[in-house]
């Protein structure tokens, strides 16, 4: 999904931008808006595309959410950015799983599961 406003904003910008999506998908999550949810899902798959299309695929820029507060913010930037830095992407999914908090706790434990059994192959 190409998002046209994404190509003028600088990487930065772009990360930015994708932690808040998160954010908002996690309430979207607590409050079962499965519609608003799938509309995030949409905006942030454009972030994660716009930065891959860039000259030296930008995902890497990613890794700064790594630390972040938000347990859906930590596994989406995992999860996007796995292809260009696997060990790190899969140390903080891993943790995510482990930390037994719903519902990212679930997701991490099936993103491990579906990895290890090559149903998500991150390209």
């Amino acid at each position: 999904m190409k998002d046209s406003k994404n190509e003028r904003l600088p990487a930065g910008q772009l990360v930015v931008r994708f932690a808040e999506i998160c954010v908002e998908q996690d309430q979207a999550l607590l409050r079962s808006d499965v519609a608003e949810f799938n509309r995030l899902y949409g905006q942030m798959a454009a972030i994660r595309d716009e930065l891959k299309s860039r000259t030296g695929d930008q995902r890497q820029s990613l890794l700064a959410l790594y630390g972040h507060e938000n347990a859906q913010v930590r596994l989406q930037a995992a999860r996007a950015s796995f292809a260009v830095a696997p060990n790190e992407a899969r140390q903080v999914i891993e943790a995510i799983a482990s930390s037994r908090k719903f519902p990212q706790a679930g997701d991490a434990g099936m993103t491990i599961s579906n990895l290890d059994n090559g149903v998500f192959k991150p390209s």
